[in-house]
């Protein structure tokens, strides 16, 4: 077998790609950042703080490039479901934005000692079923969380789907015709874009 192609020095073709690419994620990244800030009760610049470190730390040491790095939906929700746990925190209230960053940092280090000890095979200890659960779960209270901003409306986060979704339902005739109506054409645009 062969030795794969050094990756340096790199041919002209090496650095378009590699541009192309940085391109790509950044375009995608900028405004996925927003959002999960806004997920995790942050405001949106924060997202952006967020960002750029976990791709450069990815590149830099690196192995696997199907890995995600940077912030992603559930660990947003999570951040948000344990800082308004504790008493007198809540998105938007002094401290909150320091509470996060203590919790990511402390997440950072737990996630480094299971890596250095090779712990990573707990993971197969949690059952599918389990994991399916949870996953369905987040990406439901992501769309409920994202309504308010597709109908313009004034939606509050309490503790139960239902309730939040019901109370969505009884405010949609109140709804922003014409951000909900930039939404749908939105949707239908990307929806023809898919197709083939």
């Amino acid at each position: 077998l062969s030795d794969p192609p050094p990756r340096w020095p790199r041919d002209a073709a090496g650095w378009r790609a590699d541009a192309l690419a940085g391109i790509t994620v950044a375009l995608f990244l900028v405004p996925q950042s927003m959002a999960y800030a806004q997920l995790a009760g942050l405001p949106p610049h924060y997202g952006l703080y967020t960002a750029w470190l976990p791709p450069i730390m990815a590149g830099l040491f690196g192995h696997c490039p199907q890995l995600h790095t940077g912030p992603v939906a559930i660990q947003s929700l999570m951040t948000l479901s344990v800082l308004t746990a504790l008493p007198g925190l809540a998105p938007g209230a002094g401290g909150y934005a320091e509470h996060a960053i203590a919790l990511a940092i402390l997440s950072g280090l737990m996630l480094l000692l299971l890596g250095v000890l090779r712990l990573s095979a707990l993971v197969n200890l949690i059952s599918h079923p389990v994991i399916v659960g949870f996953t369905n779960a987040g990406a439901m209270i992501i769309a409920l969380s994202q309504v308010n901003l597709f109908l313009k409306l004034n939606l509050g986060r309490g503790d139960y789907f239902l309730k939040d979704f019901w109370h969505m339902i009884a405010q949609l005739p109140s709804a922003h015709m014409p951000t909900l109506a930039f939404g749908l054409a939105t949707v239908a645009a990307r929806s023809c874009a898919r197709s083939p």
